[in-house]
């Protein structure tokens, strides 16, 4: 597979491994986002498949974007699974694309406290408003205990109650 680099900078892609699920995964997250597309699918040759143990002309790798950035699935069989020690964070701007985003990543997976959740492939995702890193980045050390206190509270993250929180008016 070949990957093009832009000439003035490096660029990084995340490369997932799959069993056999990337198309399916692949097809999932494009639909969960906007200006996101598949854009190209690469398929075992006879001698990949003979050296992998997969069916010649099924599929190798699916690449996508996702937001503007690209990933790379791949059908490398069942060596390695998924580990929450990498996920990805989504910044949402409003409750109705958080809880958009979270359903549709929650289906079939796991929930997780703090707005944390692993999808029904293994993938680990961080399903967050927009203003949380801000929220809690320390300048304002009461502001960030209060966030915090009320995001360990939370399984799907309420914008609402933190937003709340974060200006002072902690909720009951």
């Amino acid at each position: 597979m070949r990957i093009s680099l832009p000439k003035s900078s490096v660029s990084i892609t995340p490369f997932l491994w799959f069993d056999h699920q990337a198309e399916e995964a692949a097809r999932q997250y494009v639909g969960l986002f906007r200006r996101s597309r598949i854009t190209r699918t690469t398929r075992y040759s006879e001698a990949a498949a003979k050296a992998s143990g997969r069916v010649p002309g099924s599929v190798m790798t699916v690449a996508f974007d996702l937001a503007g950035q690209p990933f790379v699935a791949l059908n490398g069989g069942p060596h390695y699974q998924f580990s929450g020690a990498i996920s990805f964070v989504v910044a949402c701007r409003s409750q109705a694309e958080l809880d958009r985003v979270w359903d549709g990543l929650a289906a079939g997976g796991k929930e997780l406290p703090c707005g944390w959740l692993t999808d029904r492939y293994g993938v680990t995702w961080q399903v967050v408003p927009a203003e949380l890193n801000g929220w809690l980045d320390g300048r304002d050390p009461a502001r960030a205990e209060r966030v915090m206190q009320a995001l360990l509270r939370m399984g799907k993250l309420d914008c609402r109650t933190l937003r709340r929180t974060a200006g002072g008016g902690q909720k009951k």
